[in-house]
């Protein structure tokens, strides 16, 4: 089963050959009369859908219905049934005939259903690097006391990325998979509910479009290039310098130091008082500059400096990123992470 019919994809194409629009859609009507007729209801249907938060439910005039090619192969068979009732005067043949037509309307009524009242709302998105594929997660929430089976989630003129059943008074959750093209938000489009239950010879559907946005960093660069020595690379993890990061050692007791610095193991050995000795630590942070990526281009550099921040998180090295009107750190750990590849992410782009 293929979502559809399409939105976004068949509109392109009326203005084709640099022709003129007016010029275009008349060749379009007069050579492909389906496909035109088929734009113009999309474009009907589309202008009638707005883009909401959710929870958004169906409601019965949102619902739209065509045969599938099963529909019109057993619509067909039907008028060629009836036919050879009338010419033959057959009884049974009319009962016949008529019985698989109730039957054929009886599961136009139940497509129908299955997807009535249905609620969807907006779950959790990943954020992806450019090049990688996010998955928007979509509930459908069923609040009747029947079961609904088989509906899929698609985007326009594409196969149904996801199927579901619905328990009775239940929910459930699927995924729309949709690729990251560049940095920046993305925006998840329109996209359709459909179903084909009971019978498959009738394709129901409506569109939808939830307020669901995620982040794109940019594409990390390929290892190689190393990120300039900062000031604290090479220093040494404690000093002598009265702190309170690292234990250094013990030393003499001196006049002033509190009871709880004592360390009172080696007193009761040594009868000689010691007091535990704490360090300062010198900080060894890394500094990701703008500036010291002069020799590339925005996008080189912002891929650069995406890969410097994967590789400091990985080596748990603070790290501070510096971009032109913005400057993240020192600090380490997945909120700083998502703040620097979001600056990144978002560098240059109109707010």
């Amino acid at each position: 089963m293929r979502i559809r019919p399409t939105l976004d994809s068949a509109p392109a194409a009326l203005n084709l050959d640099g022709r003129d629009p007016f010029w275009a859609r008349l060749a379009m009507i007069v050579l492909h009369p389906l496909k035109s007729a088929r734009q113009r209801i999309n474009r009907w249907v589309a202008s009638r859908v707005t883009r909401q938060p959710g929870p958004v439910a169906i409601p019965r005039h949102r619902i739209y219905i065509v045969p599938t090619r099963f529909g019109y192969g057993y619509a067909v068979l039907l008028l060629v049934m009836l036919l050879g009732a009338m010419n033959y005067s057959n009884s049974m043949a009319f009962a016949l005939t008529f019985l698989l037509m109730g039957l054929g309307l009886l599961g136009m009524h139940h497509t129908h259903a299955n997807l009535l009242h249905l609620r969807l709302r907006a779950g959790k998105v990943n954020n992806v690097f450019v090049g990688e594929e996010a998955r928007f997660e979509v509930w459908v929430e069923n609040p009747s006391n029947s079961a609904r089976y088989t509906i899929a989630l698609g985007w326009p003129d594409d196969p149904p990325a996801h199927w579901l059943d619905v328990p009775a008074q239940g929910s459930t959750s699927g995924f729309l998979p949709l690729l990251a093209p560049k940095r920046g938000w993305l925006r998840a489009p329109r996209f359709a509910v459909a179903t084909e239950f009971p019978l498959g010879l009738l394709h129901a559907w409506t569109w939808i479009e939830l307020d669901m946005n995620t982040l794109a960093y940019p594409a990390p660069a390929t290892q190689g290039r190393t990120p300039p020595v900062a000031a604290g690379d090479s220093g040494v993890a404690a000093t002598n310098r009265p702190g309170v990061d690292e234990f250094v050692g013990l030393r003499s007791y001196a006049a002033g130091d509190t009871p709880r610095t004592i360390h009172w193991k080696s007193f009761a050995k040594l009868g000689v008082p010691l007091v535990k000795h704490f360090g300062e630590t010198i900080s060894s942070e890394r500094i990701f500059a703008w500036d010291a990526l002069s020799g590339l281009d925005t996008e080189a550099r912002l891929g650069q400096l995406c890969r410097w921040v994967l590789d400091a998180e990985a080596a748990r090295e603070p790290y501070v990123l510096v971009l032109p009107s913005l400057t993240l750190g020192p600090a380490i750990g997945d909120v700083h992470q998502h703040a620097c590849l979001r600056a990144l992410a978002l560098h240059g782009l109109p707010t």
